[in-house]
């Protein structure tokens, strides 16, 4: 999938002459020249949906990533609200780049999050998956949906469909996999996403998008006097390798309890409890309040964030029986983001709907197992608007 040494030397220099062309810039800023590549037959574009209004969402099919998201702040001025990246060689199409091994606004599959060891046991038979992580299979592996080329299957105004089929053993998973990604930007400033699955074999899937939120539009800034509530009473601990110990514990009377709204800088420092200090800060799963017998309710607020700094205020719905809360702990000043953005710790928040963390380990948790004839359906919708 990587490059040629020689073909991405003149690719950069392609990317950096389009560059200053200041001529059908995004709102965000985005020149969609520098997204432009023909890379092993696979067209990489930059495509803009936009609803009746101001908002503004840019998705690349690299990744099915989304780039950038601008929605008004309390002054009425456009705010990016996501980290990301200038040009689509950032994101990982040049193999020796420090940002090579990233996720920004990324459709994570066939498996989101952590799998124990990167083993598991489908219809009877043991597998043994990628261990990319402490020892773990994190995010489907190395080579998972962040670093595929997604097909378009339909664009709109508005909305893009994503289309991509993970070939039976790809990353060690079982089963041809049938994937949607579905992107729309609604008219009440929502962002909703619809991901879809089917497969010709049992296997296990959990699909989400892997956004890096800072509200304040500011991203050199750290979010942690950024406002959040999480929908949830319960969470699963994690170890000192950040996989889930098998536990459900209430969140109340401990530094995990969101119910009640408040800033991160609040809780996040309290290394006392060892799950902060495991992770240092929050990289833990919520299980919401929203799920109940098997089946989610996305018209509930699941999560709710706000930034004091812009007024932008996101509510987030979904379906789904976990919401992985992650501060940007890795960040660490190295990453050079968008408009030349050094992106420092914890400059960001991302809010992960997915299912829980090692499911297929952890009877006790949700099933994550998709067999043929059924349909996996996860729907989430990130809504904006001003406080």
């Amino acid at each position: 999938m990587k490059l040629r040494n020689l073909f991405l030397a003149a690719l950069v220099a392609a990317l950096a002459a389009c560059g200053g062309n200041n001529n059908g810039l995004t709102i965000s800023g985005l020149d969609p020249a520098n997204f432009e590549v023909i890379n092993d037959g696979h067209p990489v574009k930059l495509y803009v949906l936009k609803n009746a209004g101001q908002m503004e969402v840019c998705v690349t099919n690299f990744g099915a990533r989304i780039v950038s998201v601008c929605v008004p702040n309390k002054q009425g001025k456009m705010t990016d609200v996501v980290l990301g990246f200038d040009n689509i060689i950032q994101y990982g199409l040049d193999p020796d780049s420090l940002n090579n091994d990233n996720n920004f606004g990324a459709a994570i599959g066939r498996y989101a999050n952590r799998i124990n060891k990167g083993q598991v046991t489908i219809a009877g038979k043991k597998y043994q998956l990628p261990q990319n992580n402490f020892g773990h299979c994190l995010h489907g592996g190395p080579e998972g949906f962040h670093n595929q080329y997604f097909d378009v299957v339909e664009v709109t105004d508005n909305s893009i469909k994503l289309a991509y089929t993970a070939a039976d053993g790809e990353m060690g998973f079982p089963g041809n996999l049938q994937t949607t990604v579905t992107y729309t930007v609604k008219d009440d400033n929502t962002l909703d996403m619809l991901f879809e699955a089917e497969t010709d074999q049992e296997t296990i899937v959990n699909l989400t998008n892997h956004s890096y939120f800072n509200l304040s539009g500011d991203p050199s800034v750290p979010c942690t006097d950024h406002v959040l509530f999480i929908n949830a009473d319960y969470y699963t601990p994690i170890d000192s390798t950040f996989m889930t110990t098998g536990e459900i514990k209430k969140v109340y009377g401990t530094p995990m309890n969101f119910t009640k709204r408040h800033p991160l800088y609040q809780t996040i420092g309290d290394t006392s409890w060892q799950d902060i200090r495991f992770a240092n800060g929050y990289d833990h799963n919520w299980c919401l309040n929203t799920y109940k017998n098997g089946k989610g309710d996305d018209t509930k607020v699941a999560a709710s964030l706000y930034s004091e700094v812009t007024g932008i205020y996101m509510e987030l719905f979904t379906n789904q029986p976990g919401l992985q809360v992650y501060t940007g702990n890795f960040l660490d000043g190295t990453v050079t983001g968008k408009r030349g953005v050094v992106y420092p710790f914890r400059a960001s928040i991302c809010l992960e709907p997915q299912n829980y963390p090692d499911s297929p380990n952890k009877k006790n948790f949700p099933s994550p197992y998709l067999k043929p004839g059924e349909k996996y359906t996860h729907h989430s919708a990130f809504r904006f608007s001003i406080r």
